[in-house]
């Protein structure tokens, strides 16, 4: 055996790139994919689908006109009209940046007119920083169902808060809306769940 035969071959230096290079380009691809597209249309495998039946209680103290809010239940939101239903918690801050939004929907004449419900899913609160939360900036909502657990949001596919679903008049979710609404998102939703309503 010539010593040209018992030296191992070299091997190219390009084929210590290959790796290099492909994991280069699935990195790419995937950062394309997480900062393209619209942050606020996460897909929902809950879409036309009927609206998970879950166990809510009332918020505890909660009055409006001097009656106790009532919760909801998956039943009343199959009752013939729209229905927003926003995930919100007092300690989240983009919760008190949408609220305005929030206010001015309950104040719309969709709403005014029963064509159109907004109700809130209090989500791993307390009770007392609810109430303060409402009592501060004004209560939306008609009813307010308390998922203090978490285990509600779990089912509806709750991935952070806030979150606004719209249910159709048949009590099927429409659409879901991740993150703060704005003055536009609102303004679209609302639009929408009245033309359900029709």
């Amino acid at each position: 055996m010539s010593d040209a035969e018992s030296l191992p071959r070299r091997r190219s230096p390009l084929v210590f790139l290959v790796p290099l290079i492909l994991f280069a380009g699935l990195a790419l691809v995937f950062l394309a994919g997480l900062f393209s597209g619209d942050a606020s249309k996460v897909p929902s495998a809950l879409i036309g689908k009927p609206a998970p039946a879950v166990a809510l209680t009332a918020l505890e103290g909660l009055q409006q006109d001097g009656r106790p809010v009532p919760s909801f239940s998956v039943a009343d939101l199959a009752k013939g009209k729209a229905t927003l239903v926003n995930v919100f918690a007092s300690w989240c801050a983009p919760c008190r940046v949408e609220h305005p939004y929030l206010v001015a929907m309950a104040e719309s004449p969709a709403v005014k007119q029963g064509k159109v419900a907004v109700v809130g899913m209090n989500y791993k609160d307390e009770a007392e920083n609810a109430r303060r939360f409402l009592g501060a900036l004004g209560n939306p909502y008609s009813a307010v169902g308390v998922d203090r657990p978490g285990r509600a949001a779990i089912e509806w596919g709750v991935y952070g808060v806030p979150e606004t679903f719209l249910i159709g008049p048949d009590g099927k979710i429409v659409e879901k809306h991740v993150g703060p609404l704005d003055a536009a998102s609102a303004q679209r939703l609302l639009a929408r769940a009245a033309a359900l309503a029709k």
